[in-house]
Protein backbone atom coordinates (compact mmCIF):
# COMPACT_ATOMS: atom_id res chain seq x y z
CA UNK A 1 0.00 0.00 0.00
CA UNK A 2 1.14 3.51 -0.73
CA UNK A 3 0.36 4.90 2.42
CA UNK A 4 3.22 4.33 5.25
CA UNK A 5 3.59 4.85 9.07
CA UNK A 6 1.97 7.00 10.96
CA UNK A 7 1.56 9.49 8.04
CA UNK A 8 -1.51 12.30 7.82
CA UNK A 9 -4.00 11.52 5.04
CA UNK A 10 -6.24 14.57 4.80
CA UNK A 11 -9.85 14.68 2.92
CA UNK A 12 -11.43 17.92 1.11
CA UNK A 13 -14.17 18.20 -0.74
CA UNK A 14 -18.01 19.26 -0.28
CA UNK A 15 -20.94 17.66 1.66
CA UNK A 16 -19.86 13.99 0.40
CA UNK A 17 -16.76 14.35 2.32
CA UNK A 18 -18.16 16.36 4.87
CA UNK A 19 -21.20 14.24 6.13
CA UNK A 20 -21.86 16.08 9.69
CA UNK A 21 -18.29 15.70 10.69
CA UNK A 22 -16.64 18.07 13.79
CA UNK A 23 -16.33 21.51 13.46
CA UNK A 24 -13.33 22.82 12.77
CA UNK A 25 -11.45 19.98 12.90
CA UNK A 26 -12.81 16.76 11.57
CA UNK A 27 -10.53 14.38 13.48
CA UNK A 28 -10.68 12.09 16.48
CA UNK A 29 -13.51 10.07 18.54
CA UNK A 30 -16.75 9.52 18.24
CA UNK A 31 -18.04 10.75 14.74
CA UNK A 32 -15.50 13.31 14.51
CA UNK A 33 -14.98 12.22 10.39
CA UNK A 34 -18.76 11.90 9.44
CA UNK A 35 -20.91 9.75 8.57
CA UNK A 36 -19.45 8.82 5.10
CA UNK A 37 -16.30 7.32 2.83
CA UNK A 38 -13.82 9.11 4.91
CA UNK A 39 -14.92 7.21 7.93
CA UNK A 40 -14.85 3.89 6.45
CA UNK A 41 -11.62 4.63 4.96
CA UNK A 42 -10.19 5.55 8.58
CA UNK A 43 -11.76 2.56 9.72
CA UNK A 44 -10.88 0.12 7.42
CA UNK A 45 -7.44 1.16 7.77
CA UNK A 46 -6.91 0.83 11.47
CA UNK A 47 -8.51 -2.55 11.03
CA UNK A 48 -6.34 -3.91 8.59
CA UNK A 49 -3.48 -1.89 8.69
CA UNK A 50 -3.15 -1.13 12.71
CA UNK A 51 0.74 -0.62 12.88
CA UNK A 52 0.63 2.11 10.83
CA UNK A 53 -1.00 4.65 12.59
CA UNK A 54 -2.12 6.57 9.72
CA UNK A 55 -3.98 10.11 10.71
CA UNK A 56 -7.26 10.94 9.28
CA UNK A 57 -8.56 14.07 8.52
CA UNK A 58 -11.99 15.21 7.14
CA UNK A 59 -12.14 18.70 6.24
CA UNK A 60 -15.31 18.61 3.96
CA UNK A 61 -17.52 21.79 4.22
CA UNK A 62 -21.43 21.09 2.50
CA UNK A 63 -22.20 23.13 -0.01
CA UNK A 64 -18.44 23.79 -1.07
CA UNK A 65 -17.13 24.58 -4.64
CA UNK A 66 -13.54 24.46 -6.03
CA UNK A 67 -13.88 28.17 -5.34
CA UNK A 68 -14.37 27.93 -1.64
CA UNK A 69 -11.66 25.48 -1.28
CA UNK A 70 -9.80 28.10 -2.89
CA UNK A 71 -10.33 30.13 -0.49
CA UNK A 72 -9.71 27.91 2.10
CA UNK A 73 -7.05 26.27 1.11
CA UNK A 74 -3.92 27.69 3.29
CA UNK A 75 -5.71 27.55 6.31
CA UNK A 76 -7.56 23.99 5.89
CA UNK A 77 -4.88 22.07 3.69
CA UNK A 78 -1.61 23.34 3.73
CA UNK A 79 -1.55 24.49 7.08
CA UNK A 80 -2.04 20.51 8.16
CA UNK A 81 1.02 19.69 6.16
CA UNK A 82 -0.29 16.44 4.93
CA UNK A 83 1.15 13.43 3.77
CA UNK A 84 -1.03 12.55 0.98
CA UNK A 85 -4.19 14.41 -0.02
CA UNK A 86 -7.84 13.82 -1.53
CA UNK A 87 -9.96 16.19 -3.38
CA UNK A 88 -13.25 15.75 -4.20
CA UNK A 89 -15.00 18.84 -5.39
CA UNK A 90 -17.40 19.45 -8.31
CA UNK A 91 -20.93 18.65 -7.77
CA UNK A 92 -22.01 21.70 -6.56
CA UNK A 93 -20.05 23.40 -9.35
CA UNK A 94 -22.25 21.72 -11.58
CA UNK A 95 -25.79 21.66 -9.24
CA UNK A 96 -25.91 25.44 -8.72
CA UNK A 97 -26.46 25.73 -12.45
CA UNK A 98 -29.74 23.29 -12.15
CA UNK A 99 -31.00 24.21 -9.09
CA UNK A 100 -30.82 27.62 -9.15
CA UNK A 101 -29.95 28.76 -12.15
CA UNK A 102 -30.86 31.94 -12.31
CA UNK A 103 -27.92 33.01 -9.98
CA UNK A 104 -25.18 33.20 -12.08
CA UNK A 105 -22.89 33.94 -9.39
CA UNK A 106 -23.35 30.91 -7.58
CA UNK A 107 -22.20 28.87 -10.66
CA UNK A 108 -18.54 27.67 -11.63
CA UNK A 109 -18.24 26.94 -14.79
CA UNK A 110 -15.53 24.62 -16.63
CA UNK A 111 -12.98 27.20 -17.34
CA UNK A 112 -12.40 28.14 -13.48
CA UNK A 113 -13.10 25.46 -12.48
CA UNK A 114 -10.56 23.55 -14.39
CA UNK A 115 -7.89 26.66 -13.74
CA UNK A 116 -8.70 26.74 -9.96
CA UNK A 117 -8.75 22.80 -9.41
CA UNK A 118 -4.91 22.98 -11.53
CA UNK A 119 -3.86 25.50 -9.68
CA UNK A 120 -4.58 24.20 -6.08
CA UNK A 121 -2.77 20.79 -7.62
CA UNK A 122 0.16 22.41 -8.76
CA UNK A 123 1.13 24.27 -6.27
CA UNK A 124 0.62 21.70 -3.18
CA UNK A 125 1.55 18.52 -4.82
CA UNK A 126 5.10 19.11 -3.78
CA UNK A 127 4.57 19.95 -0.46
CA UNK A 128 2.55 16.09 -0.25
CA UNK A 129 3.53 12.51 -0.82
CA UNK A 130 0.90 12.32 -3.46
CA UNK A 131 -2.66 13.53 -4.09
CA UNK A 132 -5.50 11.49 -5.09
CA UNK A 133 -7.94 13.47 -7.35
CA UNK A 134 -11.69 12.15 -7.27
CA UNK A 135 -14.39 13.11 -9.94
CA UNK A 136 -17.13 14.62 -9.28
CA UNK A 137 -20.71 12.41 -9.56
CA UNK A 138 -24.57 12.26 -10.50
CA UNK A 139 -25.88 8.68 -9.45
CA UNK A 140 -28.12 8.88 -12.59
CA UNK A 141 -28.02 5.83 -15.20
CA UNK A 142 -29.49 7.90 -18.05
CA UNK A 143 -26.40 9.11 -19.53
CA UNK A 144 -28.30 11.51 -21.66
CA UNK A 145 -29.89 13.33 -18.41
CA UNK A 146 -28.37 17.27 -18.71
CA UNK A 147 -26.98 17.32 -15.07
CA UNK A 148 -24.88 14.01 -15.95
CA UNK A 149 -23.79 14.74 -18.71
CA UNK A 150 -22.24 18.06 -17.44
CA UNK A 151 -21.38 16.63 -14.04
CA UNK A 152 -19.10 13.92 -16.61
CA UNK A 153 -17.66 17.11 -18.51
CA UNK A 154 -15.99 17.75 -15.34
CA UNK A 155 -15.03 14.63 -14.44
CA UNK A 156 -13.26 14.43 -17.60
CA UNK A 157 -11.91 17.97 -16.43
CA UNK A 158 -10.10 16.28 -13.09
CA UNK A 159 -9.03 13.24 -15.52
CA UNK A 160 -7.02 15.75 -17.55
CA UNK A 161 -5.82 17.44 -14.44
CA UNK A 162 -4.47 13.82 -12.80
CA UNK A 163 -2.76 12.59 -16.07
CA UNK A 164 -1.21 16.45 -16.71
CA UNK A 165 -0.06 16.45 -12.99
CA UNK A 166 1.29 13.10 -12.12
CA UNK A 167 -1.96 12.36 -9.18
CA UNK A 168 -3.72 9.41 -8.61
CA UNK A 169 -7.11 9.16 -10.18
CA UNK A 170 -10.32 7.62 -9.12
CA UNK A 171 -13.65 7.60 -11.45
CA UNK A 172 -16.30 8.02 -8.97
CA UNK A 173 -18.77 7.71 -11.53
CA UNK A 174 -17.62 5.08 -13.29
CA UNK A 175 -17.52 2.98 -9.71
CA UNK A 176 -21.30 4.16 -9.22
CA UNK A 177 -22.01 3.21 -12.84
CA UNK A 178 -21.43 -0.48 -12.16
CA UNK A 179 -23.53 -0.76 -9.17
CA UNK A 180 -26.35 1.10 -10.89
CA UNK A 181 -26.55 -2.11 -13.46
CA UNK A 182 -28.18 -3.38 -10.60
CA UNK A 183 -30.01 -0.67 -8.23
CA UNK A 184 -32.48 2.18 -9.20
CA UNK A 185 -30.61 5.16 -8.37
CA UNK A 186 -32.82 6.62 -5.25
CA UNK A 187 -31.73 3.27 -3.94
CA UNK A 188 -27.97 4.73 -3.61
CA UNK A 189 -29.25 8.07 -3.07
CA UNK A 190 -32.02 9.76 -2.75
CA UNK A 191 -31.49 13.14 -4.63
CA UNK A 192 -29.13 11.19 -7.09
CA UNK A 193 -25.88 13.10 -4.91
CA UNK A 194 -26.14 12.29 -0.89
CA UNK A 195 -24.92 8.72 -1.22
CA UNK A 196 -26.77 6.21 0.84
CA UNK A 197 -24.24 4.09 3.28
CA UNK A 198 -23.56 1.73 0.21
CA UNK A 199 -22.78 4.39 -1.52
CA UNK A 200 -20.27 5.65 0.57
CA UNK A 201 -18.71 2.39 0.85
CA UNK A 202 -18.55 2.04 -3.07
CA UNK A 203 -16.80 5.53 -2.47
CA UNK A 204 -14.26 3.92 0.00
CA UNK A 205 -13.50 1.11 -1.92
CA UNK A 206 -12.66 2.96 -5.12
CA UNK A 207 -10.74 4.98 -3.26
CA UNK A 208 -8.89 2.27 -1.37
CA UNK A 209 -8.12 0.38 -4.27
CA UNK A 210 -6.12 3.11 -5.76
CA UNK A 211 -4.04 3.57 -3.04
CA UNK A 212 -3.28 -0.57 -2.89
CA UNK A 213 -5.27 -1.35 -0.03
CA UNK A 214 -4.90 -5.49 0.39
CA UNK A 215 -8.37 -6.74 1.52
CA UNK A 216 -7.15 -9.80 2.49
CA UNK A 217 -3.99 -8.85 4.24
CA UNK A 218 -3.94 -11.33 7.58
Amino acid sequence: MLLKSAQKLLFIGDSVTDCERAQPEGEGLFAALGKGYVSYVDALLQAVYPELGIRVVNKGISGNTVRDLKNRWQEDVVNHEPDWLSIMIGINDVWRQYDTPFIKEWHVYPEEYEETLRKLVTETKSLTKGIVLMTPFYIESNEQDRMRQTMDHYGQIVRKIAEETGCLFVDTQAVFNEVLKELYPATIAWDRVHPSAAGHMVLARAFLKEIGFKWDRS
